[in-house]
């Protein structure tokens, strides 16, 4: 639902982007002669956050020339064309949009030349400079990989290194200085990391995690909220992408700690909460993430911000089942304690998990036609086996079955424990949440989910940290 939603939310965002601009100003002309490209159709392509589309296109003769035109202004951002012999070449646009281009194809960096857009001529002339440090940087790297810290070698090196970054800074500042108005100067400063500090514990070693923490509070420094422009360019989608999944511990608790902050910070930035809200839940929706109990993060932004109040970007009928369906999932997110299930076993006889006195239970959702359930269904059956005299139990609960089949895989499969159906589903409905089967969760001695999202071959490491903690009295 979440994708569909951005999707048109790009869609609407567009046009009226393009229909919200002043009339009268200058329409759009880019000519290009480009060197080298053959005959075809360039497509002209846009982003917003981290979507691409096509915004228009243009046929190229056998000189490599095209004029793409428009009778309105794109919204200002980072284009690429997609040229004929599969080459690619990119602008940066806010008003200064009726330009010439000429280059060859075979370095399009180092031989364009640009008139008429500001943005576009200080886009590659950054480049350029950029590149031409890249050799040394590169070689200085490499010596400072290899050498000691404490080495004369490595010395050397890092402070040419740095020689070399403080002249692409001042370099940078320059024009800054000289265009402080000009869109390049705004998406380059907010695509700038903070500078780095190095701090130290009492005993000399480097204090690894106060450095990460400096580091992220002030990630987002440069970045101006208020211009919605940053949004067509990748600038903001890599930081974003970055600062969650590089600079954020991927566990829940972490996750929610730095996302929801964030997600404040911007509540009152329209189209950045649409797009932080959209992007960080879909990266943990339970059926994407790989992060165990990563659907935690997911059910946090959907219930605090996917409301009617904030999800102005939503059409309100979609939000009350969005809703439901985590809600549906709340109980069964780690940390919690797992509820109850009672239901007929094979035997005809009522049995539930809290009547099991073993102090880890695991309960297994499985589904006969489920390929690989019928794969895991051997292990499972072998785990249980060998744990079942170590302080270990199992409950299976078969689901999108019947009791025909049910009882059917039950018997092919040779399961010895526990084993309910449930064929209205009241007895696990909003309980244990299962998108995809197998799903297992383990229970500690309190009843706490400590684990899920899990393969049969990495149950046995969660038994043994949880009886070790058991065997300390915790």
């Amino acid at each position: 639902m979440l994708k569909r939603t951005i999707i048109l939310c790009l869609s609407v965002f567009t046009l009226s982007q393009l229909q919200a601009q002043e009339a009268g100003v200058d329409s759009t002309q880019i000519e290009a002669f480009l060197e080298g490209i053959p005959a075809g159709t360039t497509k002209l392509v846009g982003m917003w956050g981290d979507q691409n589309y096509i915004i228009d296109s243009a046929k190229v003769d056998a000189a490599g020339h095209f004029v793409l035109s428009r009778k309105k202004l794109m919204p200002s951002g980072f284009y690429t064309f997609l040229l004929p012999g599969m080459k690619q070449m990119s602008i940066l646009v806010d008003k200064d949009q009726r330009m010439t281009l000429r280059a060859n194809a075979a370095d399009f960096v180092g031989t364009m030349q640009v008139e008429g857009s500001l943005n576009t001529q200080l886009f590659y002339e950054s480049i350029r400079f950029q590149n031409k440090q890249e050799p040394e940087m590169a070689q200085t790297t490499g010596i400072m990989n290899k050498s000691a810290a404490n080495s004369p070698e490595f010395q050397q090196a890092k402070q040419r290194q740095t020689q070399l970054l403080d002249e692409r800074k001042a370099y940078l500042d320059a024009i800054y200085k000289k265009h402080p108005k000009a869109f390049f100067t705004k998406f380059k400063t907010a695509g700038q990391n903070p500078d780095f500090k190095e701090f130290r514990k009492p005993n000399g070693d480097v204090d690894t995690l106060r450095q990460l923490l400096y580091y992220r509070d002030r990630f987002w420094d440069n970045v101006d909220f208020d211009d919605d422009r940053l949004l067509n360019t990748p600038v903001i989608s890599n930081k974003l992408k970055r600062y969650i999944k590089e600079l954020t511990p991927q566990h829940p608790d972490s996750l929610i700690k730095v996302v929801d902050p964030l997600i404040r910070r911007v509540m009152n930035k329209r189209q950045y909460f649409k797009y932080f809200a959209n992007w960080i839940a879909l990266q943990y929706e339970n059926t994407k993430t790989t992060v165990m109990d990563g659907e935690a993060v997911y059910v946090h932004i959907i219930k605090n911000f996917f409301t009617p109040e904030l999800a102005w970007w939503e059409d309100p009928k979609n939000l009350p089942p969005l809703q439901k369906h985590v809600w549906e999932m709340e109980a069964s997110l780690m940390g919690r304690k797992g509820p109850d299930v009672e239901a007929m076993d094979i035997n005809g006889q009522m049995k539930s998990i809290y009547e099991k006195t073993a102090p880890i239970i695991v309960v297994f959702m499985y589904s006969p036609d489920c390929e690989h359930c019928q794969k895991e269904a051997a292990e499972v059956e072998a785990i249980y086996r060998k744990w079942k005299t170590h302080g270990v139990d199992f409950y299976g609960i078969a689901i999108s079955t019947t009791d025909e089949e049910w009882k059917k895989f039950s018997r092919e499969k040779g399961f010895t424990f526990t084993n309910v159906f449930d064929p209205t589903n009241r007895a696990i409905y909003a309980k244990y949440f299962v998108d995809i089967t197998p799903e297992l969760y383990v229970l500690n001695k309190d009843r706490t989910i400590v684990a899920k999202n899990l393969h049969a071959n990495q149950l046995e490491a969660i038994f043994e940290r949880e009886l070790k903690k058991l065997a300390r009295g915790k």
